[in-house]
């Protein structure tokens, strides 16, 4: 079965298209309005070997906040979709990167519940025009969509793109495992027989 879902949200806040496609190969048509997030939404998909193809139309006027926030949403729910029952996942997956001189651990559980943890702390309020406080905005938003368990932790780092990137590198491969189909877990792969995002 194609692990595929296209996600349509309008508020008063954004207008956001977003299809995600699980089994694809890294490519990635992203178009927000914050050139640094569509970069870092850019490594996710190629890191973790998703296609994906978001355009967004935001109040950017006021801030990146609400597009930033809507489009983990929207990420969250299309995972949820393509996901399904979860059957035959490995379910967990972890990754180590280092970016330079930032090395960033990022662990999550597709079990259906959720939780943030963002030990993750910026030398800087702001990477050229882009607010590092977002990058915990839009992981908040996705792991709270997803029913997931997302945990970030930064080692060390100085520069807040290194940092970020990291971040969303590790991310990337940590969702590329947990969504990986397990052939030695053809089920679902929870003892208590069920894993849902309600």
């Amino acid at each position: 079965m194609p692990r595929t879902a296209t996600v349509t949200r309008k508020t008063a806040e954004t207008d956001i298209r977003l299809t995600l496609d699980l089994d694809g190969m890294g490519r990635a048509d992203v178009r927000t309005g914050l050139g640094f997030f569509d970069h870092m939404l850019t490594l996710l998909a190629g890191h973790s070997l998703v296609d994906l193809t978001v355009a967004c139309t935001g109040d950017l006027h006021v801030d990146g906040h609400h597009t930033v926030e809507d489009v983990g949403r929207g990420l969250g729910t299309a995972l949820v979709e393509c996901l399904g029952d979860r059957k035959g996942i490995r379910r967990y997956g972890h990754a180590i990167i280092p970016m330079d001189e930032s090395l960033a651990t990022v662990a999550v559980d597709l079990g259906g519940r959720s939780a943030c943890v963002f030990a993750v702390e910026f030398p800087v309020p702001t990477i050229g025009t882009f607010d590092a406080q977002l990058v915990e905005v839009f992981w908040e938003s996705v792991a709270a969509t997803a029913g997931m368990n997302f945990h970030a932790l930064l080692h060390h780092g100085r520069n807040g793109h290194h940092i970020a990137e990291a971040v969303f590198k590790a991310a990337a491969r940590a969702l590329r495992m947990a969504v990986e189909p397990d052939p030695r877990q053809p089920g679902i792969p929870s003892t208590k027989g069920t894993l849902t995002s309600k």
